[in-house]
């Protein structure tokens, strides 16, 4: 079901963005649902949607608790009250990974977003960049997925900050590795 698009994370993705967008929310769709929509299936049980600080406060004030439960000590989680699947926001401004200050932060959804399917999904440059400032093994392989996705190579180097290039060299070689052993088999 999740592939055929009617299970009830892509429920809560469509929902959510026909709210955010009714209510001129700016978003853009992140996470494994991102990487979806950017060519290399994968199954996530969450949604993960960019905004802007004063978006966030709107989505807070708009529709909460009515369609979305806050999670206690957690900010910027929340559950869809229609199916009980999680809802996490990343704030334009604030730092991927650690959340520690660093050279990559999230950027506005509006400038960085594309529309792909009837959703803003962030461009594929950007996911990559926050996929690679997260340093999560899952973001790796989705980084990996993405460069056997879109064939990418070195030139691609271009397109992301010096502080990325080794990350994205060593999964560069990590497709390679890959396509040697199925080579093999």
């Amino acid at each position: 079901m999740f592939f055929e698009q009617r299970d009830e994370v892509h429920k809560t993705m469509r929902r959510l963005a026909r709210r955010l967008e009714r209510a001129g929310i700016p978003y853009a769709l992140v996470g494994g649902m991102a990487v979806n929509a950017h060519g290399h299936q994968r199954t996530t049980g969450d949604v993960d949607f960019l905004v802007t600080a004063a978006g966030l406060k709107e989505f807070s004030e708009r529709f909460v608790p009515k369609h979305y439960q806050q999670l206690e000590g957690r900010p910027r989680r929340f559950k869809d009250r229609a199916n009980n699947v999680s809802v996490d926001f990343l704030v334009a401004g604030m730092y991927p990974g650690s959340g520690k200050p660093g050279p990559i932060s999230y950027p506005d959804p509006e400038r960085t977003s594309q529309l792909i399917k009837k959703l803003r999904v962030i461009n594929l440059q950007t996911l990559i960049t926050l996929k690679l400032s997260a340093r999560r093994h899952q973001d790796f392989a989705d980084v990996v997925s993405l460069i056997t996705a879109h064939d990418l190579a070195e030139p691609f180097l271009d397109q992301l900050h010096p502080a990325l290039h080794q990350d994205f060299i060593e999964c560069l070689e990590e497709k390679r590795r890959e396509d040697e052993y199925e080579a093999r088999q």
